[in-house]
């Protein structure tokens, strides 16, 4: 079978290409809704070091992806089901370590084409089939909702049981969807963030208080936080959670940096803070993530807040204009409806 598929072959520069695929025993998919993601747009504009972007390109784009059963040689889904797509693949298994940190995985998008396809070619072990339903722009960027289920999970296990306050700083993409999942994850708890835009703090309405970087009242304390900044500014996020944080509280950090950054290690071993990180997501996030949704459908609702684009894709000057669109947005999800 012959596939067409869209790769980014230099920053801003896409270009159609041919690649014949075998069905075998897989499952061949007809994309309808994909989600930018920031890492695709780190690709797109070329802010990558320079030896990964010729390391990476030419690469098909996008890993947040829900598509259509079209074909499966093994029948454990049906035509016409609607299923999303896990991005990582895993060669083997660990009783240790995740399948999203193992070497040997293998990530769409960065380390093999993403979903930018008119087919999407996976084994049925990669797919979870969407509740009826379901918004399928939300649902489009499961993945996204899945890497904060997987932190939220691994923050459950590792911090200890006083959770009055729990603190967010980051009032993007990211901090919105951590946050939100918070108040299901541990309903008793206090969950405050921290931002430095009034606009999109003003998005946190489910939380139980917002409050920007240079303005928090003093003698405020969290017992737990979460770091879902990213970029340079991580590093003051992360300094101000040490700060700001109680003694021996747990600190996840989810933002990507391109770049070292500078902490304060000193505070970190005076208070006993224990600081972990957390990368992708997995199968079993993703089956937590669809049980969220199914048991608790007003998460849905509050995702809906964030769609900020959407672009019908017919075009290779389309999918230009969604990353041109996205990238100067300031809030948001940008959504593409593939009609490829």
């Amino acid at each position: 079978m012959i596939n067409t598929i869209y790769r980014l072959v230099a920053p801003k520069l896409f270009e159609e290409g041919y690649e014949e695929v075998f069905l075998e025993d897989n499952v061949v998919i007809r994309p309808t809704h994909l989600s930018i993601c920031q890492a695709d747009q780190r690709y797109y504009n070329g802010s990558r070091d320079p030896g990964i972007l010729a390391k990476k390109l030419p690469l098909v784009l996008i890993h947040e992806c829900i598509g259509e059963v079209i074909k499966d040689n093994t029948e454990t889904f049906s035509s016409g089901d609607m299923v999303v797509i896990i991005p990582n693949t895993p060669t083997e298994y660990d009783h240790i370590i995740s399948e999203n940190y193992l070497k040997s995985s293998k990530f769409r998008s960065s380390d093999f084409n993403g979903f930018m396809q008119d087919y999407i070619i996976s084994s049925p072990d990669r797919l979870i089939k969407l509740p009826l339903n379901i918004n399928k722009k939300v649902a489009s960027f499961t993945e996204l909702v899945s890497v904060s289920v997987h932190a939220i999970t691994k923050f459950s296990k590792i911090s200890h049981n006083r959770k009055n306050i729990i603190g967010v700083w980051g009032d993007g993409n990211l901090g919105y969807i951590t946050s939100l999942l918070l108040t299901v994850f541990f309903p008793d708890s206090k969950v405050i963030v921290f931002g430095t835009n009034d606009e999109k703090l003003n998005m946190f309405s489910f939380v139980d208080k917002t409050f920007k970087i240079n303005e928090i009242p003093s003698g405020l304390t969290v017992d737990h936080a979460f770091e879902c900044v990213g970029g340079r500014k991580s590093q003051i996020a992360i300094n101000q959670i040490i700060d700001y944080i109680e003694p021996e509280g747990t600190v996840s950090i989810l933002g990507v940096s391109e770049y070292p950054i500078q902490i304060n290690t000193r505070m970190i071993l005076e208070k006993g803070i224990s600081v972990f990180g957390s990368s992708r997501s997995g199968k079993e996030d993703f089956i937590n993530t669809m049980r969220i949704f199914k048991n608790h459908p007003i998460i849905l609702s509050y995702l809906e807040n964030i769609i900020s684009n959407v672009f019908k894709i017919r075009y290779l000057t389309d999918i230009n204009e969604a990353f041109e669109r996205d990238f100067n947005s300031n809030f948001g999800k940008t959504i593409l409806i593939w009609d490829k």
